[in-house]
């Protein structure tokens, strides 16, 4: 009798993972787009400049980069439920304290410190959120609600750009910008208490994997050799440089791109509102990025990654070449700017595939895959915020044109290293291993 081709319908405490999943990853995304998505767009129409938005936000975004350096240390607590719902409960008083911080005197440095506090709590929640999932279910039930995983994280995209931004910008002309942003955060705020307090119930009670001897003196030892593992790889060093080069380019225009849109046009910008911008980027800017990485994954799959890398790195070009052709055409029509938004997330989707599978690939494999994953990742999220950051100053220097420009020429390196990094290719495939072993969908560029 052939075995049953549906998975178990639950996880190792016995109740559904559809129960669970969906709250669990819907909290995830809403902590780092808030972070990394709307505390730009916020500042921009507060009338913080570029520089200061793009630095700081970049900084921000540092709590995602260095995450793989603490992460062993969470294994010593005794669950991660624990730390999952700490976090959540930590991430929405971070939110109602933003209600309050928009209303002091120094209210930006006050957002700032808020935003630390949130970064680093959504970080330590990716953390554990994913060894969670991981934990509580099989190898057939970690793939069968994979697709629940990457949908809920994205709704939750499709949630703070397509409908609070939305309203942000509605309140802000009934109440002021200041005000409008505090209801937002307000909201925000009651809603992850309530995926807090459901997920306090509903979440599985999975312990930590069980190591008696486990100390922070032995995981200290661990986290060093794995480093210095991961630095003696053949080429790694080249290796480093390329990831970094390839996310030059996208850190800086994903930056500014947005702030361009809602830039006045007396200043260069399309003069955008704020919930144009957010009904372009949460609905047709998420629906394309998803195609595109769907489409970028099986690409990849079909070509394999040493043939498709070239066009996925031409393919990270689309969103600065979209950006230049706009600064120099200015349209004023939204569907003109709505349908240049969709061709630059869906280049944006189907390239950043070869990232996730170079790193997994090519960078990863060997004694400690999973953490020099992990390593890898977080040199990949440094390369974004490194130019996240100088982005802004560099665009003042330049003007929104020129800046664009600039983009188009910063992806040249990535190619020009590309014959000299070490790919997946036969030589593999002939010891038994392929260049295609993850095929699955990029749900998110972090």
């Amino acid at each position: 009798m052939s075995q049953p081709k549906n998975p178990p319908a639950t996880d190792v405490s016995g109740r559904s993972p559809i129960r669970w999943v969906p709250s669990l990853y819907l909290a995830q995304g809403m902590q780092f787009f808030v972070v990394m998505l709307i505390a730009g767009l916020m500042f921009k129409n507060m009338g913080v400049a570029n520089d200061q938005i793009a630095r700081w936000t970049g900084v921000l975004g540092l709590a995602w980069a260095f995450k793989p350096l603490w992460s062993p240390f969470l294994e010593l607590a005794r669950s991660k439920k624990l730390i999952v719902v700490a976090m959540q409960f930590t991430g929405a008083a971070g939110l109602a304290l933003m209600t309050v911080a928009l209303q002091l005197p120094m209210w930006f440095a006050a957002s700032i410190a808020v935003l630390f506090l949130l970064a680093y709590a959504s970080a330590t929640h990716d953390i554990a959120c994913d060894g969670l999932y991981m934990a509580s279910l099989d190898d057939r039930q970690q793939a069968v609600y994979a697709g629940w995983q990457g949908a809920f994280f994205n709704a939750s995209k499709f949630l703070t750009l397509g409908g609070l931004l939305v309203l942000a910008g509605t309140l802000e002309r009934s109440m002021g910008v200041m005000n409008a942003w505090s209801v937002i955060f307000g909201l925000l705020a009651v809603l992850l208490f309530l995926l807090a307090s459901y997920n306090a119930y509903a979440l599985p009670g999975a312990l930590n994997t069980d190591h008696g001897d486990l100390t922070a003196a032995g995981v200290w030892r661990t986290l060093r050799e794995v480093i210095a593992d991961f630095l003696k790889k053949p080429g790694i060093w080249l290796a480093i440089l390329f990831i970094v080069m390839f996310r030059f380019a996208e850190g800086q225009v994903q930056t500014i791109g947005p702030l361009f849109l809602i830039e006045a046009r007396d200043k260069g910008g399309l003069g955008l509102t704020t919930e144009q911008v957010g009904g372009v980027y949460g609905t047709v800017g998420t629906a394309a990025f998803l195609v595109g990485s769907i489409v970028g994954g099986y690409f990849t799959s079909w070509l394999r990654l040493r043939r498709a890398m070239p066009f996925l790195i031409l393919a990270m070009a689309v969103p600065n070449a979209t950006f230049y052709y706009l600064a120099v055409t200015m349209p004023a029509d939204l569907w003109h700017v709505g349908l240049a938004v969709a061709i630059e997330m869906l280049g944006y989707g189907f390239g950043f595939v070869g990232m996730i599978l170079y790193i997994m690939q090519a960078v990863a494999p060997g004694r400690y895959q999973t953490a020099h994953y992990a390593l890898g990742s977080g040199v990949m999220q440094l390369g974004f915020i490194f130019s996240k950051t100088i982005s802004g100053d560099i665009q003042l220097a330049m003007g929104y044109e020129h800046f664009f420009m600039w983009t188009i020429a910063c992806g040249v390196p990535a190619l020009i290293l590309l014959p000299f990094v070490r790919l997946p290719g036969k030589k593999q495939e002939k010891n038994g291993t392929s260049d295609n072993q993850a095929t699955a969908p990029v749900e998110s560029a972090t």
